[in-house]
């Protein structure tokens, strides 16, 4: 008697898809919700304060016509399209709710798709009845399913906070789509590369070009090339004119460059072998320099590339928000509130000196960060099983573990120098103009 074996389950390249994204969801379950909180609070909280502060419409025309007519505002925060608590709200954080909910997708697809792949956790997955390209999907369906969990909890806090349903819907699917936008942009990039780091420099690196050419646009004002701010999906936002008559059509940008971004990423990671990029990957010297000779000098090899991007950060960032410092004073003084609370304290003079203090409070925070995850990087050479070679070598663990440390301080003193020095500079700047104005 002959028994006939039943073949297994024949499978797509989606098979396992609805069990990775389960997968995936447990695995950032607190990730996501932290993000998806601080969106909503920030944006909310923002109309809510708004609408204590401005009860009035000429103090909310006068914090129009102060914000949009500073140069350095409207690079950071973007055009303001009228004097509502709506238009206010979305252009203080319309444009920044949009950089987080792109952080949170960018991290998130990398994580499922790259990261996973360059760990060895895809193959071993792969040997299981599990498509090739699940794992792409479910990356995405989570960073998707975050997005849209961002939208529809802005579309009930906003009118909550007093905002008009329709306008607030449109700022929350702005905002979400942003985020979708950028989600697909990361699958890209995680195709492009073999190194997760790469994949993820590759991607917030196109947010920064985003935020630049945004920044360019907005604050060159009418004569200039207001047009560069149509080509970032950051300013998409601010374009959509949530409550100044909303552009529905603008949507579909986002909803296109997410489109045509998953559709690529599909198709190159078709065209790929597991564990490659379709860039290639650079060789090495074939004899290496004296500066890796010992534990500190490779330390500094692997990390002066992210302390460089670090540092363009920073001065980009803090060269902004210092020549903002000009107009502060007269921008936090357009809230009668407001005005009482710092002329008690020191008047305008001392409200721009107390915005300086802040953006070097801020500077240590943002710095702090960077030594936290240099310092993590011993974990993840552990684990990526690289640190075993390292200490066979005559390195002792203490020592090895030191390099990174002091990296990380060498770096965190670099970034405060670099801070204070563009904070400092503008400050000196500031009362250098008031002391020749006080001696005319």
């Amino acid at each position: 008697m002959t028994v006939l074996a039943r073949p297994g389950p024949v499978g797509t390249g989606l098979t396992g898809t609805g069990e990775l994204t389960r997968l995936a969801v447990r695995r950032d379950r607190f990730g996501l919700v932290v993000g998806v909180y601080v969106i909503v609070v920030a944006v909310s909280g923002t109309a809510y304060t708004f609408k204590k502060l401005y009860p009035s419409a000429a103090g909310r025309a006068e914090l129009a016509a102060t914000g949009g007519g500073n140069p350095a505002l409207r690079f950071l925060y973007g055009r303001l399209d009228g004097d509502s608590i709506g238009s206010l709200t979305t252009w203080r954080y319309g444009i920044w709710a949009g950089i987080f909910a792109a952080l949170m997708t960018i991290f998130v697809v990398i994580r499922h798709t790259r990261t996973d792949e360059e760990a060895g956790r895809l193959e071993l997955i792969g040997s299981a009845v599990v498509g090739r390209q699940a794992a792409l999907a479910a990356g995405l369906l989570t960073a998707a399913a975050a997005s849209v969990a961002v939208s529809l909890l802005l579309c009930v806090a906003l009118p909550l906070a007093g905002l008009p349903a329709a306008g607030s819907a449109a700022l929350a699917l702005a905002i979400g789509c942003c985020g979708l936008a950028f989600a697909g942009i990361a699958a890209v990039a995680a195709q492009l590369t073999s190194s997760a780091r790469s994949a993820r420099g590759i991607a917030l690196g196109v947010l920064g070009v985003a935020f630049v050419l945004r920044g360019v646009g907005d604050s060159v004002g009418a004569s200039g090339p207001s047009w560069l701010s149509w080509a970032s999906p950051l300013a998409w936002i601010q374009l959509t004119r949530p409550f100044a008559g909303p552009r529905w059509w603008v949507l579909c940008l986002p909803l296109a460059v997410f489109g045509l971004g998953t559709a690529l990423a599909f198709v190159l990671a078709a065209r790929r072998d597991l564990g490659a990029g379709l860039l290639p990957d650079r060789p090495g010297r074939a004899t290496a320099s004296r500066l890796l000779s010992g534990p500190f000098g490779l330390a500094w090899r692997l990390e002066w590339g992210t302390l460089l991007g670090w540092v363009t950060g920073y001065v980009f960032t803090f060269w902004a928000c210092g020549a903002a410092a000009k107009g502060i004073g007269q921008l936090f003084g357009t809230s009668s509130a407001l005005q009482r609370e710092f002329t008690r304290i020191g008047g305008q003079a001392a409200i721009t000196n107390a915005y300086l203090a802040a953006l070097m409070l801020l500077a240590g925070l943002v710095a702090a960060g960077y030594a936290t995850s240099t310092v993590l990087r011993l974990r993840s050479e552990e684990t990526g099983q690289l640190a075993e070679q390292v200490l066979a070598t005559a390195t002792g663990r203490i020592r090895w573990a030191l390099s990174y440390i002091v990296v990380a301080v060498a770096g965190t003193v670099v970034l405060l120098a670099v801070a204070g020095g563009i904070v400092a500079g503008l400050a000196f700047r500031r009362r250098h103009a008031l002391g020749r104005q006080g001696g005319g």
